[in-house]
């Protein structure tokens, strides 16, 4: 009874980041929570990659709803898509909602939620400066900008090994930022570089 009415830090956090991001001339975008098995294909994920330990619906709606997602790109990418697809000459997306991690397979218990500001964009003008900008004006909003540290990254299968960074504070990994893997951007009929930050 005494937190009700009040938000939790989570909730407040997102927030303002929504706001922030809002404010930059981003619209957000909905996607759900449930995936097919493909999407691991289209992003390039390696058989055997962690990433490809999802936790399977019992009763899907079919196959493109049949698994919890456990990483955030598709929903990002597949609304870039639609922009690109009806000619749209740029796009500015970005949406919170979470992944859902398994401890183990089969579920003995409960998944890891992580809440994800996941933000995609594309245009004439957009380059990886540009998203960068977007993410980092989030941290300073936040309180905590000049501790974000940015570091070249070439290890993400559904990235640009060279237009990538980490992003952290301290010791703590946050994300990454960059170009999509040209691919992977093909993959989701994208033809123009496309740049996300998760």
């Amino acid at each position: 009874e005494a937190t009700a009415g009040r938000l939790s830090e989570q909730m407040e956090i997102e927030n303002i980041a929504r706001n922030v991001i809002e404010q930059a001339g981003f619209s957000e975008g909905m996607t759900y929570s449930f995936e097919s098995p493909k999407v691991f294909d289209k992003l390039l994920v390696p058989e055997g990659s962690k990433a490809r330990e999802a936790i399977v619906i019992s009763n899907p709606l079919g196959e493109d709803y049949s698994i919890m997602r456990t990483i955030e790109l598709n929903g990002i990418l597949t609304s870039l898509s639609t922009n690109y697809n009806r000619r749209n000459e740029d796009a500015f997306l970005f949406e919170i909602g979470k992944v859902y991690i398994p401890k183990s397979l089969p579920l003995a218990e409960l998944p890891d939620e992580l809440p994800k500001l996941t933000i995609g964009m594309y245009g004439k003008d957009v380059d990886f400066y540009t998203i960068k900008g977007a993410v980092q004006e989030v941290f300073e909003v936040l309180g905590f900008g000049d501790k974000v540290v940015y570091t070249p990254e070439s290890d993400i299968p559904f990235m640009h090994p060279g237009r990538l960074a980490n992003i952290a504070v301290g010791d703590k990994k946050l994300g990454y930022v960059g170009q999509v893997h040209p691919s992977v951007a093909k993959n989701y009929s994208i033809g123009t570089p496309a740049y996300v930050a998760v």
